[in-house]
């Protein structure tokens, strides 16, 4: 729905889009600028909203941040759902989401996940969200584990364990990385993230030459590719069905300086 203000077309959004909206501006906005130093008129200056349209839908800067976060990372669960949901080995399924969670996959930046690490130590609400999430990262890849086990294609006599040592190997190799960037190379990186899966399913080592890693590492790269459009697709799919356009032109204004009430 459009209506005019001073002249200017503005796009009313319905409650659920508006906190979308906020909720990627937050996100982007903890990105640039860390936890500590955000700030709610940060969010509202990105979007061309008032601050009182952001305490609105969030009635304090932790309750935005700490939704913030749930938001980004429910975005790489159901990525993570999906990878896991293929029809294929539970070997190639898992190694797929372990290349994909590693610092050089294309899960949500390890420096947002690392800013909230930090912050939840003082932030209890922050803390909470981060456990749960956390909890259901392990309980995926424990289950594909569990499974996988079942059918006889590896040995491992405890999942759950297993994948909290996986998921802490990844964890520590990504703040590593991010803060020392460029002190390990990509080839490396994801030749120790398929060895740590192989430790921890007792399978060979597959890494053998260098040569033979690197080939393997384009192909499945191809295919991460491949995963990411169609992605792309179902989420552009997704977006017409709910008859949101994110394409709109430069000059709607959004939010205007609306009063609270006008979401």
């Amino acid at each position: 729905m459009l209506c005019k203000v001073r002249g200017v077309a503005r796009v009313r959004l319905s409650v659920a889009e508006r906190r979308e909206e906020l909720l990627r501006a937050a996100v982007e906005q903890i990105e640039a600028r860390g936890v500590a130093a955000v700030r709610i008129a940060d969010v509202a200056s990105a979007l061309g909203v008032s601050n009182a349209l952001v305490l609105y839908h969030f009635s304090s800067k932790e309750q935005l941040v700490a939704a913030a976060f749930a938001h980004a990372a429910e975005g790489d669960l159901a990525h993570l759902r999906r990878l896991l949901g293929r029809r294929s080995s539970a070997v190639r399924r898992l190694r797929a989401a372990v290349r994909w969670y590693a610092p050089t996959g294309q899960a949500k930046g390890w420096r947002l996940w690392i800013e909230g690490w930090a912050a939840s130590l003082r932030d209890p609400g922050l803390r909470r969200v981060s456990a749960s999430l956390d909890r259901e990262w392990k309980a995926a890849l424990t289950r594909v584990i569990a499974e996988g086990a079942a059918a006889g294609e590896f040995r491992c006599a405890d999942p759950a364990a297993a994948a909290w040592r996986l998921t802490a190997f990844l964890d520590g190799l990504a703040v590593q990385t991010t803060a020392y960037a460029g002190s390990l190379s990509r080839t490396a990186m994801l030749r120790w993230a398929d060895a740590a899966l192989a430790r921890e399913l007792n399978l060979p080592d597959e890494n053998g030459g260098e040569g033979e890693s690197e080939g393997r590492d384009r192909s499945e790269d191809e295919s991460e590719s491949r995963d990411r459009s169609e992605d792309e697709s179902e989420s552009r799919d997704r977006s017409e069905d709910d008859g949101i356009d994110f394409g709109e032109s430069t000059d709607t204004v959004r939010g205007g300086d609306d009063a609270p009430s006008v979401t």
